[in-house]
């Protein structure tokens, strides 16, 4: 836990409300790129990790730990009176979730896999039972048993070998996703004495049961770059490299085909993607490049038989399926199944020995269709409702006609059913509950479309309490994204229902640079076309205004990491549009962030953002970039989130940004900065914790919203 070095005094007046604003040394740093000069006063601010990491500290160190814990005693206090607020919403958070829960099990090899939760314990035990759910239980990992002495614990991948004898687990004690891998033995409960460190978390063995393949990480820019080859037991300082990705604009990673057969190493660029094979027999063997890499070209392949299934965009934005033998995979041989379509989105598939079911989007919504192998007949599970959400959920086993499938909607909690694909029935296993009650029909969900001023469509999935929907404005707020092509489909939220319960009115807007009309929309939102993204918010915001769901007094925003991007450029674009934001781990400083590739992931987001190295990005980053756009104006208020150890946004790209915000910042709306000195991108681990950092957001809503209860 980082210890708190204090250098100066915050005066405090216990009667008073007003608490001394926190105020950040400048130190100009120029920075010239095209011609063009900056200059940052706060770039100071940057620690390395091995700064973050040694003790004693240094200068540099004790100063940014003491602004950044400054700032968190700032927010502390001045939201001193919501504490009863914040309390109040977290047991309610907490309140509805089932102390001792477990999920659905699914059937692999020859076990059936689940976790359970135990009364108030903030991590799960993963448990298996042989062969039916009668047999006795046994437990593979007590997480809460590992996290002991630890302020922030994730486990990652739980990968079991094939003889079902042995467990490889990862985990990261920091919130830095460094992970390192152990090995415990199922039979003789005993956990080898090692771990090899600094890795991410896919992990696959081979079929010899001893020999498994990882994926080693890049110490500064936390990239994926090297697969090794290791045998439980042995020094992993002399592990073999098999495999090292020489472009770092690609992450990488390494698992083992549903068949068994591969070993398979997947390099995924945010535009292009490519993978080598292994037969898992083999694992001394060579990895083989199963296509030849083309740039822009993305697919995917799942090994069914004697041949592997491929979803590809390659000539069709949207993806194509087709098929090829594992033994002559290169793209000469593949033969087309499935032709590409302007108005359907491919997305995911799932292959099983009769079965192949798709996930394709449709006009915004994903639908589920089976496909039968034998006959090449389909059709489509029927939801039942007009907004939703759904996915393929775990299907470990080839020959099953059962497909486990997941379903959502804004006002139906997350349910997990079996569909019978040969009978097309379906079976409700779980859905998940809300303790204390929860009753769907009081609440109302509906699909809105506003228009770009493009003229582009923009749905707006919105959920609100029908006894408490006005027929004037009321308080409501807006949460996007847009970025990466990840589309935000409706769902259900449990802590949701505190902000509803209170008149509050949810948005989501689904703005370009998601996939919500194929392709197309993420094109539209990324590089030279990013703007709109931003524009889409806006014009969804005004469009709610306009529709009297709300109005500038009322109307709040959200979004985190691209989409703190999101809501930084929008409160710079229409600071009066919005009476409150809340930008969490908000990538913001994104000129400076794109131009360095010693930060960690900074190549693999060219494809995303662009290469400020050339100027015509520079130019167009540069205009929009929250840091460099911050101006004297008076913002809505704002609460900015963020954690030390974030490995996607480093700390000091929102640190920087508050910084910044307070010389500019003119009115009296409030700033806020929570930093959270143990953990990362994810904020706090653990199941209950993490409602405390969202009942200070919602408490700060509601403070805003005069809303004291």
């Amino acid at each position: 836990m980082i210890k708190y070095l204090i250098i100066g005094v915050l005066i405090m007046n216990s009667c008073s409300k007003e608490y001394p604003v926190p105020s950040a040394n400048k130190k100009p740093y120029e920075m010239t790129m095209h011609g063009h000069s900056r200059i940052d006063d706060y770039y100071w601010m940057r620690l390395t990790d091995e700064q973050k990491s040694k003790e004693p500290y240094d200068n540099q160190t004790k100063e940014v730990i003491d602004y950044a814990n400054l700032e968190n005693d700032y927010t502390q206090m001045s939201l001193s009176h919501t504490k009863n607020l914040q309390e109040k919403l977290f047991n309610e958070m907490v309140g509805r979730i089932k102390k001792d829960d477990e999920t659905v099990p699914y059937l692999q090899n020859g076990y059936y896999y689940y976790n359970k939760y135990q009364d108030d314990k903030e991590y799960a035990i993963y448990c298996r039972k042989k062969g039916t759910l009668d047999a006795k239980e046994e437990i593979i990992l007590d997480a809460n048993q590992l996290s002991e002495g630890y302020d922030y614990f994730a486990v990652g991948r739980r990968v079991i070998s094939p003889d079902n004898e042995w467990v490889a687990y990862s985990i990261d004690t920091v919130g830095r996703r460094q992970y390192s891998i152990y090995f415990k033995n199922l039979i003789t409960q005993e956990t080898l004495d090692y771990s090899i460190p600094n890795t991410e978390t896919s992990i696959a063995w081979a079929n010899d049961n001893k020999t498994i393949f990882y994926t080693g990480k890049n110490k500064v820019s936390l990239l994926s770059e090297k697969i090794y080859r290791h045998q439980i037991g042995s020094d992993f300082n002399n592990d073999v490299l098999v495999y090292e990705e020489q472009d770092t604009e690609y992450y990488i990673g390494v698992y083992r085909s549903k068949s068994g057969k591969f070993i398979i190493i997947y390099n995924q660029g945010n535009a292009s993607s490519d993978f080598h094979i292994l037969n898992a027999n083999t694992p001394n063997g060579v990895f083989i490049n199963f296509s030849d890499r083309v740039k822009g070209h993305e697919y995917s392949i799942s090994h069914f038989g004697n041949k592997f299934y491929v979803m590809s965009n390659l000539n069709a934005p949207n993806n194509r399926l087709l098929e090829v033998n594992d033994d002559k995979t290169r793209y000469d041989n593949w033969k087309e199944i499935i032709q590409h379509r302007e108005k359907v989105h491919l997305l995911d598939m799932e292959v099983f020995s009769n079965h192949l079911v798709i996930s394709e989007r449709k006009e915004g919504l994903i639908g589920l269709r089976i496909i039968n192998q034998k006959t090449n007949d389909s059709h489509f599970i029927d939801f039942g409702e007009d907004t939703y959400s759904s996915w393929i959920s775990t299907n470990r086993e080839f020959n099953t006609n059962i497909l486990r499938y997941g379903y959502t909607s804004m006002v139906t909690p997350n349910s997990t059913y079996d569909y019978d694909m040969e009978k097309r029935q379906k079976v409700l296993l779980k859905k998940q509950e809300v303790v204390g009650g929860y009753n769907k029909e009081e609440y109302h969900a509906e699909t809105l479309y506003a228009s770009s001023r493009d003229g582009e469509k923009i749905p707006i999935s919105v959920v609100y309490k029908k006894s408490l929907r006005k027929s004037r404005p009321q308080n409501l707020l807006l949460y996007g994204y847009g970025a990466y092509g990840s589309t935000a489909d409706p769902y259900f939220s449990s802590t949701r229902l505190s902000l509803l319960d209170r008149g509050f009115i949810f948005a989501i807007a689904n703005v370009r640079g998601s996939q919500i009309y194929g392709r197309k929309s993420y094109d539209d939102g990324k590089l030279l076309n990013k703007k709109n993204t931003f524009y889409d918010f806006i014009d969804a915001g005004k469009f709610l205004i306009k529709e009297n769901y709300t109005n500038t007094n009322h109307l709040y925003c959200y979004g985190g990491s691209a989409g703190g991007l999101l809501i930084g450029a929008v409160i710079n674009m229409e600071p009066s549009m919005w009476n409150g934001a809340i930008a969490g781990v908000p990538f913001v400083d994104a000129v400076t962030t794109m131009l360095d590739p010693t930060i960690p992931l900074t190549s693999n987001e060219w494809v995303e953002w662009g290469d400020p190295r050339e100027k015509e990005y520079y130019d167009y980053i540069l205009s929009y970039s929250p840091y460099d756009q911050v101006a004297k104006c008076k913002y809505p208020n704002l609460l900015v989130t963020a954690g030390f150890f974030d490995s996607q946004v480093q700390y000091w790209e929102p640190l920087k940004w508050v910084a910044k915000l307070r010389d500019y910042w003119d009115g009296e709306n409030k700033l806020y900065l929570h930093m959270n000195m143990d953990a990362g991108h994810g904020g706090k681990s653990g199941r209950f914790r993490r409602y405390k950092e969202y009942a200070l957001e919602y408490a700060f809503l509601l403070d805003i919203a005069g809303i004291v209860e």
